[in-house]
């Protein structure tokens, strides 16, 4: 009789876990060539996804052929426009005088000097400025096209119509034609001069020319103060006091990691925080570590804890049993307001006021630069982030350069190129360029949660097992917006309003998303509008806001040191000392530190 064959020994939860380990294996594998696939492609499309435009012209250009009405529409406007132009033409050949046909848009300064208003040169414009109005009715209104589809196309079709603006010809602009006859031709020698010492900066990894003269520590960043806590990411710099007594609360600010934290103390005149201390205030600043590909690990939360909850523990072990006026700019506002209501959901009050200052909330209506996040654009970002473990500072100096390219692109070129000329550098453009790095897995959260998924506005960005929602923030908000932000638009961070269920206070001030808030007393030509709302008046919209809100003439400065006074204890303090030795926080270097100077 034949036994039997015992069954062979089989470990299933090992075999399986050997398969899924290699399937595991595998996927990672092919998702590594992709990635890799899209970060050689990147510095051959500026960054820019070749797919996301793809759709979008698809997507344009099927619904345009479908659409016989706007076609004809098209031609319509074509002709008229055509005689428009003809009818000018025949108006200056007797009358030179005529009124153009045409303005530019508000802020085109292209065609502003003396000699684009002489003929034959003021005809190009005239021709140029229709020929763009044309190309705006091209892309956009053509019906069932996506908005962000739109936007894309419309935005892609003006970046190639500046590029044949006749500003941009020396032949056809007659600042160049001018300059050149005053130099004999000197002005090209001087713009190659430049041109070469340009490329040899961007090859040698030199900032620009100027900027040597603005140096942290020694010609901007001047506010005497002194390091008092270093962790990973942050340096925390408390500064010295200069008045007999000070606010009892101190202030905490925390900057942008996508920028050098001295926008807040460039030189001592136009100095914010220089302005605080003088006013009595005490002031604590966080300076972001730049971050390396060693930190392409590090996620959102890592910025909340290690940053904003890190320098509150520090400040409340130097000045205990104090409230913080807690103040965030750009993203460092929006990470605040994570961690104030995160904080506000656990009952932690060390909070006073909050103070946001260029910052959103709602990311739905985030402004041009909503034209480069899309899920087809955040892969493709990811992608070349995935190759390097960050962000890089000439990665995201593109999208910046395109949003504003006749300001930061072509004037450029046609001053240092053609003229042969340098923009003297001021502090600012100078803190410009002094640029910084974002981590792999913080921009790839911010971007997916914040910007396309809405998470935080919604309520649903989850701080721990809790989601951090804006309405559990209790304590007052002042909100500052600016009237030419292309990175935080007003109206966006407008929608505190309806977000917070407590007192705001909102500003709307001259400026764009810097030079807004960089707004000094005794700078001129500045304006601000200002109202309060109470937790229980009712929420009204932007437009009747703005028509019901007079402006003032000067700086917002002012108004804010009053605002974070007004609930501070009456009676003013002894200034306290730098640090905390006996609790652990003794003065380190002094201010600036040394995280400004990492490149």
């Amino acid at each position: 009789m034949i036994k039997a064959a015992e069954p062979f020994p089989v470990d299933l939860d090992a075999t399986l876990s050997a398969l899924g380990a290699d399937e595991a294996s595998e996927a990672e594998a092919f998702d590594a060539l992709n990635r890799m696939t899209e970060a050689l492609m990147a510095p051959m499309t500026g960054g820019l996804s070749p797919a996301a435009l793809s759709l979008a012209v698809f997507d344009w250009a099927m619904h345009l052929a479908m659409a016989p009405g706007k076609r004809l529409e098209l031609l319509h406007k074509a002709l008229r426009k055509s005689n428009r132009l003809a009818v000018h033409l025949a108006a200056c050949a007797t009358d030179p005088q005529t009124p153009p046909c045409i303005e530019p848009l508000p802020g085109d300064d292209r065609f502003a000097s003396e000699g684009w208003k002489h003929f034959p040169f003021t005809l190009l414009p005239q021709a140029f400025l229709l020929n763009q109005q044309w190309w705006h009715n091209v892309t956009n209104d053509v019906p069932g096209v996506t908005p962000h589809h739109e936007d894309v196309i419309s935005f892609a079709a003006r970046q190639m119509l500046d590029v044949f603006s006749p500003s941009n010809f020396a032949w056809s602009n007659p600042d160049v034609l001018k300059k050149t006859a005053e130099t004999g031709g000197m002005n090209f020698v001087d713009g190659l001069h430049n041109l070469v010492d340009d490329m040899n900066r961007r090859l040698t990894s030199r900032p620009p020319a100027g900027t040597e003269e603005y140096v942290p520590g020694k010609t901007v960043a001047v506010t005497p103060g002194r390091v008092v806590y270093r962790n990973r990411l942050i340096e925390l710099i408390q500064y010295a006091p200069t008045t007999e007594t000070v606010h009892s609360e101190p202030i905490l600010i925390v900057p942008a990691w996508i920028m050098k934290y001295y926008i807040l103390d460039l030189s001592p005149q136009n100095s914010l925080i220089r302005y605080l201390v003088e006013r009595g205030h005490t002031v604590f600043c966080i300076s972001w570590h730049n971050p390396t590909a060693a930190d392409r690990d590090l996620g959102l939360d890592d910025y909340r804890q290690q940053g904003v909850m890190a320098a509150l523990d520090a400040i409340e072990a130097i000045l205990p049993d104090r409230k913080i006026h807690a103040t965030g700019y750009c993203l460092g506002g929006t990470l605040l307001s994570i961690a104030a209501s995160a904080m506000a959901r656990a009952g932690d009050d060390r909070l006073a006021s909050v103070t946001l200052l260029a910052a959103q909330i709602d990311f739905t209506e985030p402004g041009e630069l909503a034209l480069f996040i899309d899920h087809s654009q955040l892969n493709f970002l990811e992608s070349m982030m995935w190759n390097r473990g960050f962000l890089s500072a000439d990665q995201m100096a593109g999208a910046f350069q395109l949003l504003k390219s006749n300001d930061l692109v072509w004037s450029r070129i046609v001053r240092d190129y053609m003229m042969g000329e340098r923009q003297p550098l001021n502090d600012l453009m100078a803190w410009n360029a002094d640029s910084t790095r974002m981590p792999f897995r913080m921009h790839s959260e911010y971007l997916q949660r914040l910007y396309l998924d809405n998470d935080f506005a919604a309520g649903r960005y989850m701080v721990g097992d809790h989601p951090a929602a804006p309405q559990n923030i209790r304590v007052p908000i002042f909100a500052v917006g600016t009237e030419r932000d292309h990175v935080a638009p007003w109206r966006s961070v407008y929608k505190i309003h309806a977000l917070a269920d407590t007192e705001v206070t909102f500003v709307l001030t001259s400026g764009g998303h810097n030079a807004g808030i960089v707004s000094e007393p005794g700078h001129p030509h500045r304006h601000f509008r200002m109202t309060t709302k109470a937790a229980a008046d009712p929420c009204i919209g932007t437009g009747e806001w703005l028509r019901d809100t007079a402006a003032e003439d000067g700086s917002w400065w002012p108004r804010w040191s009053d605002w974070l006074a007004a609930p501070s204890s009456p009676s003013r303090v002894a200034p306290p000392t730098i640090g905390a030795p006996e609790r652990g926080y003794p003065p380190l270097e002094a201010a600036p530190g040394t995280y400004v100077f990492e490149r």
